[in-house]
């Protein structure tokens, strides 16, 4: 996965955690797409501060996910849910009632598994 969007992703998930400033400086920079030159010209500060603000909040978003898992544990359940989608589809194809009745018992223990 590209880092930018790692950490876009991490951000979503333990960006309140962070300081307000390093959430908004690492949500301008990641998500809204502005230069380390246009965040530091919209706080005030220096873009060697802009990048100091943003290595310590990639830190802690990588700590967070190290300790928490929360991220890992998201895409392990989107791709469950893909399979329970993949599975739905083969249903539409021409099963006999048998086999539909095998579909449906693997798709009720894969959505268990999510609960």
């Amino acid at each position: 996965m590209e880092e930018k969007i790692k950490i876009s992703m991490l951000l979503e998930f333990y960006g309140k955690l962070l300081t307000l400033k390093q959430y908004n400086l690492l949500n301008d920079y990641y998500n809204n797409d502005l230069s380390l030159s246009e965040i530091a010209e919209n706080e005030n500060i220096t873009r060697q501060a802009v990048r100091d603000f943003l290595k310590k909040g990639e830190k802690k978003l990588f700590e967070y996910e190290e300790k928490l898992g929360v991220m890992k544990k998201n895409i392990v359940q989107e791709k469950k849910i893909d399979e329970i989608l993949s599975e739905i589809s083969k249903i539409e194809n021409n099963f006999t009632d048998e086999e539909i009745v095998n579909v449906l018992d693997d798709i009720k223990n894969k959505i268990k598994c999510l609960v």
